[in-house]
């Protein structure tokens, strides 16, 4: 069974040119079939800014309204990630850039209203292994950003968080896939103020007892459940690591195990 690597990349990667350089030459760097994810949250919430629309938020997970989805797209499906795809193309990487409706790669539902309304946040119903593979196949890593689709015409915001994970877990039947979270830290940190106070391992039942410790709070609590699932549907490793030590055997990073 060949090896498939999926590393996705926070959107704060995105927003500075040296650290979307080396994310992507450590991404370049895998050997193998390889999948990237992107965030882009945090130019989102800049371009927002910029038009005096509202950021909101909820437990790490962006509330998407009509204008907020407008920029979503435009910053995800967009800039972020052609600009990606570029990158990756000067490397010798031969990427190809997606979202969820093309190639119908990823479809998803409107989440539904319970507690918090996420406006147009997209929960994912199926994965299109079939294509994947196919691009796979022929020497192609898919560059997903995190946009989905309903099948009804409708855009969706996915969290990039869940999409890597969901995306794992699909493909984890036929082949042994390697999930990496990267982000501006070593790992899971028990002080946010200290780089070198990663957790190496974390088991799949410790998250709960560290989220109410607020070691996992905002943004990594999604990383964290997300790693969970992925490894519950058969994929070989989680890592939550800065993104040049993907390509590291041996190297200061937070693994996610059972």
């Amino acid at each position: 069974m060949d090896k498939l690597h999926i590393v996705k990349l926070g959107g704060g990667l995105l927003e500075d040119s040296n650290a979307t350089a080396t994310a992507l030459a450590s991404f370049h760097a895998l050997s193998g079939h390889k999948i990237l994810v992107h965030g882009g949250g945090s130019q989102a919430s800049v371009l927002c800014k910029k038009l005096g629309i509202e950021t909101k938020m909820h437990n790490g997970r962006r509330i998407t309204d009509d204008d907020a989805l407008d920029v979503a797209v435009m910053v995800y499906a967009g800039l972020a990630n052609k600009t990606v795809v570029a990158g990756l193309q000067k490397l010798g990487t031969n990427a190809i850039g997606v979202s969820g409706a093309d190639a119908n790669l990823i479809q998803a539902n409107k989440r539904p209203v319970q507690d918090i309304d996420y406006g147009w946040a997209g929960d994912i119903s199926s994965v299109n292994t079939a294509s994947l593979k196919a691009f796979l196949s022929i020497g192609l890593s898919p560059v997903f950003c995190a946009i989905t689709h309903d099948q009804n015409g409708q855009l969706l915001n996915t969290n990039a968080d869940t999409i890597a994970a969901t995306v794992a877990s699909a493909l984890a039947a036929d082949y042994k896939v390697y999930l990496h979270y990267c982000f501006g830290h070593a790992g899971v940190l028990k002080d946010i103020k200290d780089e070198n106070s990663v957790i190496p391992t974390i088991r799949v039942n410790e998250v709960d007892e560290l989220h109410h410790k607020g070691i996992i709070a905002d943004g990594m609590l999604p990383k964290l459940q997300n790693a969970v699932m992925a490894l519950h549907h058969g994929v070989q490793a989680v890592t939550i690591e800065k993104p040049e030590t993907v390509h590291e055997g041996q190297a200061l990073k937070t693994t996610v195990i059972e």
